[in-house]
């Protein structure tokens, strides 16, 4: 026998769900979306450099970035488009030994990621440091694709992944809170995925 209104019609709450910040929903495949054209950038041309400020703090070519301590990173991402992908293995140099190899402290509380681009966005320092972001290099084990970021990008996977900022060439402190490509034109100042913080205006 079945009792009328044994069944409330919701499911429990699964550890997907629990995975899942506000407003996203799971995607199985790697969306591209870019603010403008592909840039391929060979690595025979690539270059990395520390700023404070216009000041450059120290300069890396690619042999010299790919002989830093290498660390491995498995995390979910999420876009401020609405997905969510679950689990993506990076690798690359974290933003901790990239300044232990440049042999300073961060100088300021904010950041700009600079890009081959011209594209670039704001992270507050604290949320690089720590384990918290890398220069990623490799994904699922193989040089990250073009049309993903590559031969570089910036990884910071507990914010919105516009912050993971394609084909990177550099991190520039700087003294204030500066906004970059997308935060100028509408997207929130940090973009917190857990807080919906997609545009300017949200909580």
């Amino acid at each position: 026998m079945v009792t009328r209104g044994f069944f409330s019609g919701r499911r429990p709450p699964t550890d997907t769900d629990a995975r899942i910040p506000p407003g996203q929903y799971l995607e199985q495949g790697f969306p591209v979306l870019s603010a403008g054209p592909t840039p391929r950038v060979r690595t025979e041309e690539w270059s990395f450099t520390l700023k404070h400020g216009p000041r450059p703090i120290k300069k890396w070519n690619w042999a010299e970035f790919n002989a830093l301590p290498m660390s491995k990173m498995t995390r979910d991402i999420h876009c401020v488009t609405a997905w969510t992908k679950f689990d993506t293995a990076w690798q690359g140099v974290l933003v901790d030994d990239i300044l232990a190899d440049a042999g300073i402290e961060p100088p300021t509380a904010f950041t700009l990621a600079l890009s081959f681009d011209g594209y670039t966005t704001n992270v507050p320092t604290k949320d690089l440091a720590a384990g918290k972001a890398m220069v990623a290099l490799l994904y699922e084990g193989k040089p990250i694709a073009a049309d993903h970021g590559g031969p570089a990008r910036l990884l910071v996977p507990h914010l919105y992944f516009w912050k993971s900022a394609k084909w990177l060439n550099g991190l520039q402190f700087t003294e204030r809170d500066e906004p970059g490509f997308w935060e100028l034109r509408g997207y929130h100042i940090y973009g917190d995925p857990w807080s919906e913080q997609r545009y300017t205006g949200d909580p």
